[in-house]
């Protein structure tokens, strides 16, 4: 479990592909203290720390995450969020965010607030229902608040701390991202359904 809190940045060094799953070897400020069979969050999705080399890490996706992430794009030399597993001995300053990405949304447009930024992405509208004004929602992994929704599209704002210190400085109009859903609004829509089908 995560809390959409980025920790630090890590860096593609190589991929590799083995049938249908895809390895990525990570540079980052944190990868010498990782553990093998460790869960961390890539740019919001979860994986498990499989070898250790340094300043590397490699971590192996497979069909079904690469399907409902935007792993696929990635390339050597691409940045990425890192983020730990949270402590429960700390403050949540985010929100419960899983790694479990539900699907990639599509960057439209990023606004210049002469300070801060705006960026909006449009997202499968089956998914409408999980998204609210002020809400919170995790963009590669990074827990923000949306607003401005549609049913299909929503706006972030991007403090410039948010900006300098994660991966959202390198999306422009036309980058996938990783999109993971409030985990509350999710067991509401699934309690909704299951009310009306009896």
């Amino acid at each position: 479990m995560f809390t959409g809190i980025i920790e630090t940045l890590g860096t593609v060094k190589a991929i590799t592909n083995s049938g249908n799953n895809i390895s990525f070897a990570i540079s980052s400020p944190i990868s010498a203290d990782l553990k093998i069979d460790q869960s961390v969050a890539h740019d919001g999705v979860c994986l498990t720390v499989e070898s250790i080399s340094g300043n590397l890490h490699q971590v192996t996706a497979i069909a079904e995450t690469i399907v409902k992430t935007n792993l696929a794009h990635w390339k050597v030399g691409s940045v990425v969020n890192i983020e730990r597993c949270m402590l429960m001995n700390g403050r949540l300053d985010g929100h419960i965010v899983q790694g479990h990405v539900d699907c990639t949304a599509t960057c439209i447009e990023k606004l210049d607030k002469n300070g801060s930024w705006e960026y909006i992405f449009t997202f499968p509208s089956a998914f409408a229902p999980l998204v609210i004004e002020k809400g919170s929602i995790a963009v590669n992994g990074t827990s923000l608040t949306c607003f401005e929704v549609t049913n299909n599209s929503f706006k972030v704002a991007i403090i410039p701390y948010t900006f300098e210190h994660t991966s959202i400085n390198q999306v422009e109009p036309a980058s996938i991202v990783n999109i993971e859903f409030d985990i509350l609004g999710k067991y509401v829509q699934r309690s909704l359904a299951l009310s009306s089908n009896k």
